[in-house]
């Protein structure tokens, strides 16, 4: 499969030949890891792979505004993170001097790719450690600790409370806990997305592509 797919970027490289492609942008950390594989270097000269959220720092993208929603991250076992620190950039993306310090809430979330499909007792047995965590988190967060905004610390916090990450698998895992532990799950690129673009960002996004805003090439 990657001999296949390696066959097709060099097409697209060959008929792109015309844009100076230097960055491939990840948005799972198992896809990163694979596609290390692939030596873009090769197929587009002086190209590199970063994650999106990484990318998004660099370019200075962040929350605008306080969202009246507190954080948790939630990291993922495969992280797509590596040229800095994960916390380092959530908080950066959520801009932690408005909308208080995310703080990372540990455990497996018991999705794993096909663990929760292939071995759902031990996925189940994770899950509730995973509860509990989150549970413990959020009342952390709520009881008004290292989570608040400047000028807040101490306050308790009744608003919403919400688990980030940066993985499309364990947010699908993450979004199991949302009746039994009350916090809900999103993608961290989503929640960016929906305060810095609007709540219909994704129906624009798509009426913009179909309208020509993707160019298609044939390989």
């Amino acid at each position: 499969m990657i001999t296949d797919n390696r066959v097709l970027f060099h097409r697209v490289a060959n008929t792109l030949n015309y844009l100076d492609i230097k960055t491939v942008v990840v948005s799972c950390g198992t896809c990163y890891d694979q596609l290390q594989h692939y030596e873009f270097e090769r197929i587009f000269p002086g190209c590199r792979i970063v994650d999106i959220h990484e990318f998004l720092m660099e370019k200075g993208v962040q929350l605008q505004g306080v969202t009246g929603t507190r954080y948790m991250y939630h990291d993922p076992c495969h992280s797509p993170m590596k040229a800095h620190a994960p916390l380092k950039v959530v908080n950066a993306l959520v801009n932690a001097e408005l909308n208080g310090t995310v703080s990372k809430n540990d455990r497996c979330c018991g999705e794993s790719g096909t663990l929760a499909v292939s071995r759902p007792d031990i996925s189940t047995q994770i899950r509730f450690r995973k509860e509990e965590e989150m549970v413990r988190g959020a009342q952390a967060v709520r009881a008004g600790a290292d989570a608040a905004p400047p000028g807040q610390a101490g306050a308790t916090f009744d608003g919403p409370v919400k688990v980030l990450t940066s993985c499309p698998s364990c947010l699908q895992g993450l979004s199991r806990y949302q009746g039994d532990a009350d916090i809900e799950a999103d993608y961290i690129v989503v929640e960016i997305a929906r305060h810095v673009l609007g709540a219909d960002w994704m129906p624009q996004y798509v009426k913009r592509a179909n309208e020509g805003g993707i160019e298609r090439v044939l390989v």
